[in-house]
């Protein structure tokens, strides 16, 4: 049997990770991400698959996050029909995060038709809520690090990658005539000292390995993170100015949520109403009591009275009528709100309403890919343009990477060096490309790996006749 594979995204870029990992008589699919980021990036989710969907038999996935999930309706929808096998709380997270993006796509080109700023006479979605939908019968769960057959050849097992609630290291096995072969996706790697998810599960041996590169060129600084946040709140506050903390829902919002809390019991930043005005995250912080034994959180919500997710400050905001009210809001308070690139989502009209103001503070928490409007605030453009309309950005911009979801370079460094033996091949994928290059440099010069980092649409043999 020959085993090869084709890189359909996640390749010099960040988003859009999908990598077709074809044994002859048997195709599947290592992710399904959706392209985010700038229009050439967008643009590819429009155009048409490179196989016949109907013809792989399997997906299999690290991570709910849409960059990784996020093509799975559209791919349904042109006829794939086989099993979708992810962590049991990454079938959960699926299931809120491609209904919204489903329902954003839908009111997005909704508002574009309205307002006529497509270039298209009559703009439509990528994919519907009811094709998000039609993903859910598909998805198969699976328990972290107990191996799964998904061919009679092909065995699976899940490890925990931290990053988000369910987030996994994907171990493939393939058995062959003579030998088997070892296949490693890293998936995105979590933080070692993250406070609510386990830290990266180690991996001895990969024959071929495929580790993201997200933060490959950057070490995090040696601060910690709650006290930067704590700093950028008290400075907006002191301004008696409002804080806008774009979040993705999934991960990042629960640990801003869970800094938030220390900051105010600890007396570090004063106490102040915080909206969390996303019902997404709102329906994923609840997954957080229902897969306790998938995150170290567990003794600090079994606590008598408050915890990070329950306590006198906090408001949950699930309807579109309490998150207008926010438009008009002046004073000290906290509103959390996706997306987190300030791509889409509810944030996008806080934003609207708020970044003329020199008082407010605008926080981000997490990385933010090119050409979003979270780089282009970060970058510091004086004007972004929401809803059709240049906007002009007066409220104070801050970044604080220490809460980044992504393991940093020399985390990054750390888990690559817990393999015993040195794979065949490394892909560096999933990381922009100064990211992918420093690493894979880093890689080979430090460890002696062989590297590669592959294009769009590459393709590459990875074993013959095993």
């Amino acid at each position: 049997m020959d085993v090869t594979v084709k890189f359909l995204g996640g390749a010099g870029a960040v988003t859009g990770s999908k990598y077709l990992i074809d044994l002859g008589e048997f195709e599947f699919l290592v992710d399904c991400g959706l392209y985010q980021g700038n229009r050439e990036l967008r643009d590819r989710n429009w155009d048409k698959f490179p196989m016949p969907p109907m013809e792989m038999e399997a997906i299999v996935l690290t991570h709910a996050h849409l960059d990784h999930i996020g093509y799975l309706p559209k791919l349904v929808k042109q006829g794939f029909s086989g099993p979708i096998y992810c962590t049991e709380a990454t079938a959960e997270l699926a299931k809120i995060l491609l209904l919204d993006s489903g329902k954003l796509q839908e009111e997005e080109a909704e508002y574009a038709r309205k307002k006529g700023y497509s270039k298209h006479d009559n703009p439509q979605p990528l994919y519907t809520q009811e094709d998000a939908e039609a993903v859910f019968p598909k998805l198969v769960p699976q328990e972290f690090e107990r191996p799964f057959s998904i061919h009679p050849d092909v065995t699976v097992t899940y490890y925990h990658a931290g990053h988000i609630l369910g987030a996994s290291i994907v171990k493939i096995v393939v058995k062959g005539k003579e030998q088997e072969k070892k296949l490693v996706f890293s998936g995105d790697l979590g933080r070692y000292h993250d406070p609510i998810l386990y830290p990266p599960s180690r991996i001895p041996k990969a024959d071929i390995l495929w580790i993201e590169s997200t933060y490959g060129d950057r070490v995090s600084p040696p601060v910690k993170p709650e006290d930067e946040l704590g700093r950028a709140i008290r400075d907006t506050f002191d301004r008696g100015g409002l804080v806008i903390i774009p979040a993705f829902a999934v991960g990042r919002t629960q640990m801003v949520m869970y800094y938030l809390f220390q900051l105010m019991e600890k007396g570090k930043i004063p106490k102040a109403p915080i909206f969390l005005d996303s019902p997404m995250a709102i329906n994923a912080t609840k997954l957080y009591l229902d897969f306790k034994n998938d995150h170290q959180l567990s003794a600090v919500l079994e606590e008598d009275g408050n915890h990070p997710f329950d306590h006198s400050q906090l408001h949950y905001f699930q309807k579109q009528e309490q998150s207008r009210s926010l438009n008009e809001y002046r004073g000290n308070a906290i509103i959390i709100s996706a997306s987190g690139m300030a791509t889409g989502g509810r944030v996008l009209h806080h934003l609207f309403h708020h970044l003329p103001e020199e008082k407010n503070g605008v926080i981000f928490v997490g990385y933010q890919a090119e050409g979003t409007r979270g780089r282009r605030l970060l970058d510091g453009e004086p004007e972004i343009r929401i809803y059709g309309r240049e906007v002009p950005v007066k409220a104070k911009i801050y970044q604080i990477d220490g809460l980044s979801a992504h393991a940093d370079q020399n985390e990054l460094m750390d888990w690559a060096e817990g393999f015993i033996e040195k794979p065949k091949i490394a892909f560096i994928i999933h990381g922009e490309e100064k990211s992918a290059s420093t690493l894979g440099q880093k890689l080979h010069d430090e460890l002696g790996w062989q590297t590669i980092l592959p294009q769009y649409l590459e393709s590459f043999l990875l074993f013959e006749n095993i």
